[in-house]
């Protein structure tokens, strides 16, 4: 079966990659979520959980940083001028996976007070939902295509039986 590189990524050096990948900036994506909730819920923008909801997203955005500023020159770069993309599929499921630094490195500068110094703590919060809720939808998308088999749209447009 053809697989997406997204997908091969995630398999090679098993458990390591899966690990490193998708395990780690997902824990992190889920664990700030969660707590994010507890925040808005109890309206408690001071406590310790809002201390831990700061340190994993500053820690989620350095973190998934890092994962960014590898793949990009050793993955994305040599897989487009080489022209060694397996169908639109892939494009998308990688290209959406890496897009998660849009979202998570900001949510890393707004808790280290590095971007938002002159926005309210009401506003603060919100920004911080909709990055984090930002990475978890291209994550979703990332890993939805990522588990497409590409073989499967190049051969879709001959299905026999079907009408149109």
């Amino acid at each position: 079966m053809n697989m997406t590189h997204y997908m091969s990524l995630l398999m090679d050096n098993q458990p390591w990659n899966l690990i490193i990948f998708m395990a780690i900036p997902v824990i992190f994506a889920e664990t700030i979520t969660v707590t994010e909730f507890f925040i808005l819920f109890n309206k408690n923008v001071k406590g310790s959980l809002r201390t831990f909801n700061r340190i994993c997203s500053i820690l989620a955005g350095l973190y998934f940083t890092g994962v960014f500023l590898y793949l990009f020159p050793t993955a994305f770069v040599p897989l487009t001028v080489n022209g060694e993309w397996h169908t639109w599929v892939d494009v998308v499921a990688v290209g959406f996976y890496l897009s998660g630094v849009i979202f998570l490195l900001p949510l890393a500068l707004l808790d280290l007070g590095l971007i938002g110094r002159k926005r309210t703590e009401e506003e603060k919060l919100k920004l911080h939902f909709i990055l984090v809720s930002g990475f978890l939808v291209v994550a979703h998308i990332a890993m939805i295509f990522g588990m497409v088999n590409p073989e499967i749209v190049n051969s879709m447009g001959g299905m026999s039986g079907m009408t149109h």
